[in-house]
This record gives C-alpha cells, sequence and structure tokens, in this order.
C-alpha cells in the first residue's frame, strides 16, 4: 500500500461518524431506493418515454440551483459527457419506465443491488486481466444471486422476461458507464459531470418524452411522483452522494448502494401490493453479499 492509500484509508477509518453523517450516509440509499416506486407511480398517467424525460427535466433543473455544477468542461472530456448522456443517463433511464410496465418496482430494486457488480465486470475487461480471486469469488456470488432474483418471473411469462432483460440491460450500461465516470469525476468533480451530462440526455430523451403526451392522462400522484423522482433521484441524491464522497471518504459513500434494493422491496410491497417470491428476497440478499465481497477493500501488506 503506498502512502497515499494508506492515508487516504486511515482518514476513512478515522473520520468520527455521527449520527447526522449516518443520516446523509442513508438518504441518497433511500431516495434512490424510491425511485423505482416513483416510477410506477408515474406510468399510472404517464406514457415510459414521458416519466423519462420528465425525471431528466427536473433532475437537471435541480442541479442546476447547484452552483458547484456549473464548472466548465473542456476538450476532450466534452465527448466523454456526451457519451456519458447516452449509456449513463438517456438510454437506462429510458429502459427502466419501459421495464416496469412488465416487472414490479420491488423487482426492479433488487436487480439494481447488483450494480456494483457490473461496474467491477466491465473494469476488469477495460483492464484486460482477470479479476483478483476476492472480487471473482464476489462476482459469482453475485451473479448467482441476480439469477435467483430473475427466476421467478420465468414462470410469469415472456413478458416479464423482457423487462428483466431491460433491467440487465441498463446495468451494463451503468457499469460501462460508471468507469468512464471516475476519471472525470476525479478531474472536475461530481456535480459537473452529472449536470452536463443531463443536459445531453434531455435532449436526447425528449422526442420520446413529447410523442408520450397526447396518449398520457394527468393524475396528481403520478405527477408529484415523476417530480420527486427528478428533483430527489436525479437530483438532490448525486449532490449529497458527491458530498458524503468527500465528508466521509468514497468507501464509506459506496454504502449507500446496498440501502436501494431493501426500501424499494418495502415500498413496493407495502404502497402497491406487490407480491415477492421467496427466492427472488434470497437472491437480493446474495446478489448484495457478492457485490459487498466485490468491493470490499482487499487486505495489503503494510
Amino acid at each position: 500500500m503506498n502512502d497515499t492509500t494508506r492515508a487516504t484509508a486511515q482518514h476513512e477509518h478515522a473520520t468520527h461518524m455521527s449520527p447526522a453523517d449516518w443520516g446523509l450516509l442513508a438518504l441518497p440509499g433511500v431516495i434512490w431506493g424510491s425511485s423505482f416506486f416513483f416510477i410506477a407511480e408515474g406510468l399510472d398517467a404517464f406514457e415510459p418515454g414521458l416519466v423519462t424525460w420528465l425525471r431528466v427535466l427536473f433532475g437537471c433543473l435541480t442541479l442546476t440551483f447547484f452552483r458547484a455544477s456549473r464548472v466548465r468542461i473542456t476538450g476532450p472530456d466534452q465527448r466523454k459527457v456526451v457519451l456519458l448522456g447516452v449509456i449513463w443517463l438517456a438510454v437506462p433511464l429510458t429502459l427502466f419506465p419501459f421495464a416496469e410496465q412488465h416487472v414490479s418496482s420491488s423487482v426492479t430494486g433488487m436487480l439494481n443491488g447488483a450494480t456494483p457488480l457490473f461496474v467491477a465486470a466491465v473494469a476488469s475487461f477495460l483492464a484486460r486481466r482477470p479479476p483478483p480471486r476476492q472480487q471473482a469469488i464476489g462476482l459469482l456470488v453475485g451473479f448467482g444471486g441476480v439469477v435467483l432474483i430473475a427466476v421467478p418471473t420465468l414462470g410469469e411469462g415472456s413478458s416479464s422476461v423482457f423487462g428483466v432483460v431491460l433491467i440487465l440491460a441498463a446495468l451494463a450500461c451503468y457499469g460501462v458507464s460508471l468507469n468512464v465516470l471516475v476519471p472525470l469525476q476525479r478531474r472536475y468533480g461530481s456535480l459537473p459531470v452529472i449536470w452536463q451530462a443531463q443536459i445531453v440526455a434531455l435532449v436526447l430523451t425528449a422526442p420520446l418524452g413529447v410523442a408520450g403526451i397526447p396518449s398520457s392522462t394527468f393524475a396528481w400522484h403520478s405527477a408529484l411522483s415523476v417530480l420527486a423522482l427528478g428533483a430527489l433521484g436525479t437530483g438532490a441524491a448525486y449532490a449529497l452522494a458527491a458530498t458524503n464522497a468527500g465528508r466521509l471518504g468514497s468507501t464509506r459513500a459506496s454504502v449507500t448502494t446496498y440501502i436501494i434494493p431493501v426500501v424499494s422491496l418495502i415500498l413496493g410491497v407495502a404502497f402497491r401490493d406487490e407480491p415477492v417470491a421467496v427466492l427472488a428476497i434470497v437472491g437480493c440478499g446474495v446478489a448484495l453479499l457478492g457485490a459487498y465481497v466485490t468491493n470490499r477493500p482487499a487486505r495489503a501488506a503494510a
């Protein structure tokens, strides 16, 4: 372990966590876990393309109020931001509402617990070397959990299977995009990259969004859900996550990821009466265990 890595690890370990810190640490995960519930509520009145477009619109407007978002990104990095606007936002955020026409918000949220697995798998592929032994074990365990979550949908017909495929495609996009994001984030900070990628996504999702207006209806619970989905899930949660990474360290901040499936499961069952197979819940736990093992810092000699 080099001096810089050791200092960072010691700083993260030594930082005292107050009750307020724990609350701020959990809040992005709670918001993101709620996103799949809000998508389902939005779909009660709005077409999938309109849900995505409004989500990106409200998220982009929210981040506009943060001065830190308006850092200029120059040179070749601008092209990478455009790429992120496509594969990190426009494509996956479009896939999720279409998927939730076939799969419950609970299952969608539980599958999203596997996001760190896709990130680690893509990172190994880009590095052109197999993952270390600990990561390989975590990936195998985690993807086994994904299979367990998906298996109950096989009995629900081809429509549900199609929804799961869309979700996995979205997670694959996350796996690629988060590897592209990291170097940009280190150079410019999180918020400028996110905000400018959202502007790109706003333009790209506009055609589907506008096309969905005539066939959509209006309901207050759907409108408020999409507003919360955008302003909180696609806006404020990113700002909170960036703040947590700066104050508490990236390792601790990543813990919020593991809250997402739990929140989506609770909201889907409690407020939308969604049936959830026991096997899927077991699979969720296995996937989270695999994600934890995959992303746990390996012990290194001093």
